[in-house]
């Protein structure tokens, strides 16, 4: 006969067993909800600095061949086999098959990938994939405002309003302006979600964003963009220029490659941009969920677009980022 004490210590462990499956079980955004800027920190609902790390997808453009990956499936997989907490949808622009040229097949591929992120938890950052926006300011505001009337209630929602504004588009007269205008249609609609700014020079020039800021709104973060193969310390140099003037930063798109997305993995500079971005907890998404033919993208050509993914099926540079995302909770990437 047991006695009652152990039943009792028995059912007192079994209810502390199932507390920490259920706490295990929980997605990002059920652990952290509503995300937040405090200072130059990204933050929880808890008031805590956080980062996520997930894959980028691809332009969406009709025919471009990487639009495929627009599928519940393959963002599934990349959580629940990479345990990817965030990623982004890189919504084409201008070039054809984009935005401006078929808007409702573009704005289809968006709903499907946010609606895959929210079923999975995850955060999604809806990207105005775009290198002149500042030409198409109605466009991007009409694209805005349905997506933040229709999702805008959910916390997973992070809004990337100029992936990279050109070298040639100046900060403070081009990208600024362009920048006011969708804050203010975004928050007409949506309070408290993020709002991600682009910055000049294919965003990198974050420290001349610091200088001369868009204010009036809360929760605005600014992107970051690099490529291990082209970008070195100088880079980093200037993003620690913009959290020390109060800028908080994500990293929305950055290769192990060259800056024109191909070349071979630069490991031992991807190590140094993974430890900068832990150390700032910089959330960050790698370009890019494709399988077209050059180093930037995860898998290899011909590889299935809905997964599961084999360990055959990774480029060498996406198996170093299915790494650095398996482990961006732990401490045990080492870059090789």
């Amino acid at each position: 006969m047991f006695h009652k004490s152990l039943i009792t210590k028995w059912l007192a462990v079994f209810s502390i067993g199932l507390m920490s499956l259920s706490v295990s079980a929980k997605t990002a955004v059920e652990t952290h909800g509503a995300l937040a800027v405090k200072g130059a920190s990204i933050v929880n609902q808890q008031g805590k600095p956080v980062s996520f790390s997930g894959p980028s997808l691809f332009w969406s453009n009709n025919g471009w061949g990487a639009d495929v990956f627009y599928n519940d499936s393959a963002i599934n997989e990349a959580q629940e086999q990479w345990n990817a907490t965030i990623t982004r949808a890189a919504i084409g622009v201008e070039p054809k098959g984009g935005y401006l040229d078929k808007p409702e097949d573009n704005m289809r591929k968006a709903h499907v990938a946010i609606k895959a992120a929210i079923k999975q938890g995850m955060y999604i950052i809806v990207d105005w994939h775009a290198h002149h926006a500042e030409d198409h300011i109605p466009q991007a505001i009409d694209f805005f405002e349905q997506i933040a009337r229709e999702y805008g209630e959910y916390p997973n929602i992070i809004y990337e309003i100029y992936n990279e504004p050109l070298n040639t588009a100046d900060w403070s007269t081009v990208i600024k302006p362009y920048s006011q205008k969708l804050v203010a249609a975004i928050r007409a609609i949506d309070p408290d979600n993020l709002i991600v700014i682009g910055t000049q020079t294919w965003s990198q020039d974050v420290d001349k964003a610091s200088l001369d800021p868009v204010t009036g709104y809360d929760n605005l973060v600014y992107t970051l963009h690099f490529y291990a193969g082209t970008h070195k310390q100088d880079l980093r140099d200037k993003a620690i220029v913009a959290m020390e003037n109060g800028l908080a930063l994500m990293v929305t798109e950055w290769g192990t490659v060259n800056a024109n997305g191909d070349g071979g993995a630069d490991v031992e500079e991807t190590k140094r941009w993974v430890d900068f971005m832990r150390k700032y907890n910089l959330s960050n998404c790698n370009w890019a969920l494709n399988h077209r033919d050059e180093g930037a993208s995860m898998f290899k050509p011909k590889t299935n677009h809905t997964g599961p993914w084999a360990e055959s099926d990774f480029t060498p540079s996406g198996l170093i980022v299915r790494d650095i995302i398996k482990s961006w909770d732990t401490t045990d990437y080492d870059g090789d």
